[in-house]
């Protein structure tokens, strides 16, 4: 799958891995990779250090990156007064 991402694709991907709020879920749903694959693609993408790093956070309790580790009030990917994305293009108003 990694194949077809551009580099602008993989970064975005990078970043929405890093963010504690962001879930596997929200990634698979705007680029079609699953949790495994993210993994995969972070650690060839990251120094090992900071490969290492990301996953103690990820299996932490501080992230939220599994949605049945998240406030189940939460029923969305986006903050509600983000602007609206479509397939990861922010929406012309």
């Amino acid at each position: 799958m990694k194949n077809n991402l551009t580099i602008k694709d993989i970064d975005r991907i990078i970043e929405m891995a890093w963010e504690d709020r962001t879930p596997f879920e929200a990634i698979e749903f705007q680029f079609g990779l699953p949790e495994s694959e993210v993994i995969k693609l972070m650690r060839t993408e990251l120094k090992r250090s900071s490969f290492n790093l990301w996953r103690k956070r990820v299996n932490s309790g501080i992230s939220q990156k599994h949605l049945m580790k998240r406030n189940p009030e939460i029923e969305r990917f986006k903050c509600s007064r983000q602007r609206t994305i479509s397939l990861n293009k922010i929406s012309k108003r």
